[in-house]
């Protein structure tokens, strides 16, 4: 790349404004300077809930490109993302396998300055292959990708589990309803959570550091939490005694072998097995900067809504 062509790109893409897009997009644009402009790259809708989407951007000031990624090539993807200096994925799971190295792929094209993969959970280098998720196998390719490369600068943002999940009933680790928490694998065993506000935040942060962070995975963590604590906060959080029960590795692991396809039981049984979702929050990214997190007993005082 010419100095000339890297001088004409301008501004920071997101890409998606999903719950943790939207969230970066609010901070970016409260960090930024009037040089980094804000772009956010969205799939082609005609829905009353892009009508509400597009005012809320156009109040943070943030321009819009169309492009679907789930249907794109990377040729196409490159030519969006070559305008841009940094790329920051917030394209998640859902958009299906594939897409995490598409996207990846389409960034080290375009000779991207600087990219933020989705990555925005668990240690999946502590993790490693072959894991109850398969999914997980493709953020170890990305990551293979980003460090053969020395052309693309690169991020990764590790924030363990969105705290929001932790207490969906779905997930069923806090199942409010029958006053019950269930223990993943083990009462000791810990799960790092961020909210994704905190992810947004963090993640503004992160990209605005001095000295500049490059070529490296970034800790945070909104908290650290055994489940143990976790049911002395729910418990405390409800008002109401919990049922505690303990789901082990191997009950978990035939949960899925019965239904493999589960994707929340593919999750506790990575969660289960305690190997790279948590670390300590005071080695943080986040607590190294004084930058105040929501715990997941904050969280659950003003969500609840008490029965």
């Amino acid at each position: 790349m010419t100095t000339s062509e890297s001088s004409d790109r301008r501004g920071i893409l997101v890409i998606g404004a999903g719950e943790l897009g939207s969230s970066v997009l609010v901070a970016l644009s409260r960090r930024n300077n009037d040089a980094d402009a804000l772009t956010v790259l969205l799939r082609p809708s005609d829905t009353p809930q892009r009508t509400q989407l597009l005012g809320d951007l156009a109040g943070w000031g943030v321009a819009v490109v169309e492009s679907d990624v789930a249907t794109a090539s990377v040729a196409e993807l490159s030519a969006i993302l070559r305008r841009f200096h940094t790329v920051v994925s917030c394209v998640g799971f859902a958009a299906g396998p594939g897409i995490q190295t598409k996207l990846t792929h389409a960034a080290l094209e375009a000779e991207v300055l600087r990219y933020l993969p989705w990555q925005f959970g668990v240690d999946y280098d502590a993790i490693g292959r072959g894991s109850p998720q398969n999914l997980f196998d493709e953020q170890l390719d990305v990551r293979e990708l980003l460090r053969a490369q020395s052309t693309t600068e690169w991020v990764i943002v590790s924030t363990g589990m969105f705290t929001s999940f932790l207490f969906e009933p779905s997930f069923g680790v806090v199942d409010r309803a029958t006053h019950t928490v269930n223990a993943l694998g083990s009462w000791d065993n810990e799960v790092t959570v961020t909210t994704a506000d905190d992810i947004g935040v963090l993640t503004a942060e992160i990209l605005h550091a001095q000295p500049r962070i490059a070529n490296q995975v970034v800790y945070v963590a909104g908290d650290t939490i055994s489940y143990r604590e976790l049911a002395d906060v729910v418990e405390r959080a409800d008002g109401v005694p919990i049922t505690r029960n303990e789901w082990t590795v191997a009950q978990l692991l035939e949960d899925l072998e019965r239904d493999p396809d589960d994707t929340l039981k593919k999750y506790r049984a990575v969660f289960a097995q305690g190997i790279g979702v948590a670390w300590p929050k005071a080695e943080t990214f986040n607590m190294a900067q004084g930058i105040p997190t929501l715990s997941a007993e904050e969280w659950a005082l003003a969500n609840f809504v008490k029965a």
